[in-house]
C-alpha cells in the first residue's frame, strides 16, 4: 500500500510548498505537482496520479478542492478509484478516507449536496443556517 499525492494550485503566482509539506507528512512517496484551474479536468499531473496508484493505494490531496471544483468530475474520480480498489483521503478541511465506511459516506453526502447547489460544500466550510 502506498500513498500517491496530488497537489494544485490555480495560478502560477500561487505556492505548491504548504500542500507538499503537508503530502511528505502523511507519506507520500510520490507526489505530482499541478499549476492548472481545478475547473479543467485535461490535467497531465492529475492523469500520472491517478495511473501511479495501484490496487490497495490512496489518492491523498491536501483538500477536497484540490481534486475538482466540479462535482461531477470530482465525483467520476472518486468512483474510479473505488472501482480500482484505491482509496480517496484528504488532509485538511474535511476529514475524508474512502477506504473507511465512515469517509465513502460523508464523500457521498458532500456530492449530492453540492449537485443540489449548497454553497461551500466542494471549496470552503459547511454550514447550516436555521432561519
Amino acid at each position: 500500500m502506498a500513498y500517491v499525492g496530488y497537489a494544485r494550485v490555480s495560478t502560477g503566482d500561487q505556492m505548491l510548498d504548504l500542500q507538499v509539506d503537508a503530502l511528505r507528512a502523511a507519506g507520500c512517496l510520490d507526489i505530482y505537482e499541478e499549476h492548472a484551474s481545478g475547473a479543467t479536468t485535461a490535467r497531465p499531473a492529475l492523469a500520472a496520479a491517478l495511473r501511479t496508484c495501484r490496487q490497495g493505494d490512496s489518492l491523498v490531496i491536501w483538500k477536497l478542492d484540490r481534486l475538482g471544483r466540479n462535482s461531477k468530475h470530482l465525483i467520476e474520480i472518486a468512483d474510479d478509484l473505488a472501482q480500482r480498489e484505491i482509496g480517496l483521503k484528504t488532509l485538511a478541511g474535511y476529514d475524508i478516507d474512502t477506504s473507511t465506511p465512515h469517509g465513502r459516506l460523508i464523500l457521498q453526502i458532500f456530492a449530492v449536496l453540492a449537485e443540489y447547489g449548497v454553497p461551500g460544500v466542494i471549496g470552503g466550510k459547511f454550514t447550516v443556517s436555521y432561519n
